[in-house]
């Protein structure tokens, strides 16, 4: 049974609180956390497993707030549930310093499971969790135990129910049958600029139901009873993801502003306030919880450590029972990597003939699956292209959920949002792939990852205008430069078999998302002397060198051998050259200042890649030149386009020249790239 008057006192005090907060700061949604605090109070006493002591146990369920603006319903149920939010974080909500931020930060409130705001995000993450925990409970048997039924609950909006990515994600989710997903949406028909009606007129239950998701409608999800009846049904699962379209009052119980757009994004205003306050017989004094709702939640919070000690006993017992289970289980939960990663991963690299970095990279992604069993990813209907499947690894699906290659759809934006759910799970090291051009549609989902510091892979190929027929609109020229723009992503884009290797092995123990670009054409391996200078954890490192050089060539990817064929002609002009190959410039950047001087110790530096040129003056400086293409790319042969765009040996020769070597001489009466006049005519 529901005490139906303790849990509405609840949602009335999350409500008022919630309002509080936000006309404190001035600054806020409140009508979010007031429209969903009966859901969220019946939900979180009664239905929702979690363990207030430790917010990251192993067998809770998850709680996400797609719908990020309403970050007071969280923090509110955060404070009333003991997760250590008290008062005065309520009091200073959205204010420097706080652990409540505008909307959620995973990592930095405890009990936030994902960063959440951008719309639509929230959801797609979870269906990410759901994968990820299906996966590893298959894997590790302990789907079998009858302890590891774990349930993710979302509240998401109209707002992400307009969102693409959420359309993405439960088409997903209902192909795959992912029945621990429990979506409460919250259709109160108000958005910013007024009734939804004004944009979106669907039937989302019936979209939904053709997802293969059950649909349960909640007439009045304002009514405790209601609600609890609703989330009763959602727990028998029927083996299809479950919404539960729920009817609200966007602002419940401020008088004046209850179902109108003026609740949803600005503060009531200290008359509404008080209104509220006098509507709800809220007579304490501001920022004050009633003793007995305090009573109340503390008596839930005692249950829940209570059945966490006692699922805690079981799943020692079930460690306990098989050492090797539990080995593999720690290695998942960990993400183990084994220290010698890299000398096992150069051990598997086809170094024998030239092999585009795309087939040498699957090459070496058998032996690290092989090594780390946390591994664990797909591709956005690209495998066959992106060489990402694990071969012998099974297909991910309601038919064997123990599959290691997941088949996304041509779904980009989902599987990059998915990808950070399965980062955030904790028991994988996600990677997802396509080709590099569509990472346009991943980059919200990158810049989410990099934000909440995940440690994703993704796997981009075809990455340069070598790709050739398929002609501009699917030639990458500026998304490298987008990439380098977002702080703390690493890209990486190897120059052949042999960096692939020490990329991979970077990529495996980075701390954060890890872009990694590979080629469709073949790239010639290094001489076995030069393959041993190969450190991609660096970012850049000398493959070719002359004493007293007059010039460096500071290549990456492909662009390496090509920097090495334009030294040979350089030399023949006497020119003496040194080639740096830059797998990352972040990389490279994060090294001491002695060994960035070491690798680039003076100019004039000529940096070569066939992308856009924007961010290599850092590394040229305004004496330098870069190589590259600002403009767009153009359907022909891949060796035809590198003839037109000047990407031959000759053409690097040639273009070093026009930009070195002109009529004018120095006063030594040689030219500026230090060749004493021997370059030129």
């Amino acid at each position: 049974m529901i005490d139906v008057a303790m849990v509405k006192k609840t949602a009335d005090t999350i409500r008022v609180l919630s309002a509080e907060a936000i006309q404190k700061a001035k600054s806020g949604h409140p009508g979010m956390p007031m429209g969903c605090a009966d859901y969220a109070a019946v939900l979180w006493s009664k239905y929702l497993r979690h363990n207030p002591a430790n917010p990251n146990w192993l067998g809770r369920d998850r709680f996400i707030l797609s719908a990020g603006h309403g970050s007071m319903l969280l923090y509110s149920l955060l404070h009333l549930f003991e997760y250590g939010l008290d008062m005065e974080e309520l009091k200073s909500f959205r204010q420097w310093g706080s652990l409540t931020p505008g909307h959620p930060e995973f990592g930095h409130t405890d009990g936030v499971e994902v960063t959440t705001g951008p719309l639509g995000s929230g959801f797609s993450s979870a269906v990410g969790m759901a994968i990820a925990n299906r996966h590893f409970a298959a894997r590790t048997g302990l789907d079998k135990s009858g302890i590891y039924n774990n349930k993710i609950f979302i509240i998401s909006g109209d707002g992400c129910m307009m969102e693409g990515c959420t359309s993405e994600s439960a088409s997903l989710a209902g192909h795959l049958k992912l029945d621990e997903l429990v979506v409460f949406y919250d259709d109160n028909n108000i958005s910013i600029e007024g009734s939804t009606a004004i944009a979106f007129t669907e039937d989302v239950a019936a979209r939904f139901a053709a997802y293969n998701w059950r649909v349960i409608r909640c007439d009045n999800a304002n009514d405790i009873e209601k609600v609890d009846a609703a989330l009763a049904e959602a727990m028998v699962s029927d083996g299809r993801p479950t919404i539960i379209v729920g009817k609200t009052q966007i602002g419940f119980g401020a008088p004046n502003k209850q179902g109108k757009s003026s609740a949803h994004g600005e503060p009531l205003g200290d008359e509404e306030l008080a209104a509220l306050r006098a509507n709800l017989n809220y007579t304490a004094a501001p920022f004050t919880v009633a003793d007995d709702v305090k009573a109340f939640c503390a008596n839930r919070v005692a249950e829940l450590k209570a059945e966490a000690a006692a699922w805690d006993k079981k799943y020692q017992e079930f460690l306990d029972a098989d050492a090797d289970r539990a080995k593999l289980i720690s290695s998942y939960l960990n993400q183990s990597v084994p220290a010698d990663i890299e000398a096992q991963l150069i051990a598997a690299a086809p170094v024998d003939k030239p092999t585009a970095s795309r087939a040498s990279s699957g090459v070496v992604l058998q032996k690290a699956a092989e090594l780390v069993p946390a591994l664990f990813g797909g591709a956005a209907d690209l495998a066959p292209s992106t060489k990402s499947n694990v071969k012998d690894g099974g297909e991910f699906g309601p038919e064997n959920y123990a599959g290691r290659n997941i088949h996304f759809g041509v779904r980009e934006f989902a599987m990059g949002l998915a990808a950070n759910g399965m980062a955030l799970n904790g028991t994988c090291i996600p990677y997802c792939s396509t080709f590099f051009v569509f990472s346009d549609y991943l980059k919200p989902a990158i810049r989410l990852a990099a934000i909440q510091n995940l440690h994703v892979i993704y796997i981009f190929t075809h990455d340069s205008f070598y790709v050739g027929e398929d002609g501009p609109t699917h030639e990458p020229i500026e998304q490298i430069a987008m990439l380098r723009s977002i702080p703390g992503v690493t890209v990486i884009r190897p120059a052949n078999a042999n960096e692939v290797a020490s990329a991979w092995a970077t990529a495996l123990q980075a701390d954060g998302p890890v872009v990694m670009l590979m080629t469709r054409q073949d790239l010639a391996p290094y001489a076995p002397e030069v393959a041993a200078k190969v450190d991609v954890s660096k970012g850049a490192f000398v493959v070719d060198d002359e004493e007293e050089f007059d010039l460096i060539l500071l290549a990456t990817g492909s662009e390496v051998n090509l920097a090495l064929e334009s030294a040979k002609l350089l030399r023949e002009k006497e020119i003496k050259v040194r080639v740096v190959s830059m797998p990352s410039q972040e990389l490279f950047l994060q090294q001491d200042y002695e060994y960035q001087e070491a690798v680039l110790p003076y100019g004039p530096v000529v940096s070569i890649e066939a992308a856009s040129t924007f961010g290599w003056e850092r590394f040229t400086g305004l004496e330098g030149l870069a190589i590259g293409l600002d403009h767009f790319g153009a359907s022909a042969p891949y060796k035809v386009l590198a003839d037109k765009f000047g990407f031959t040996p000759e053409g690097i020769v040639e273009q070093i020249m026009d930009a070195f070597c002109g009529d004018e001489e120095d006063a030594e009466g040689g030219c500026s790239c230090g060749c004493h006049g021997h370059c030129g005519e």
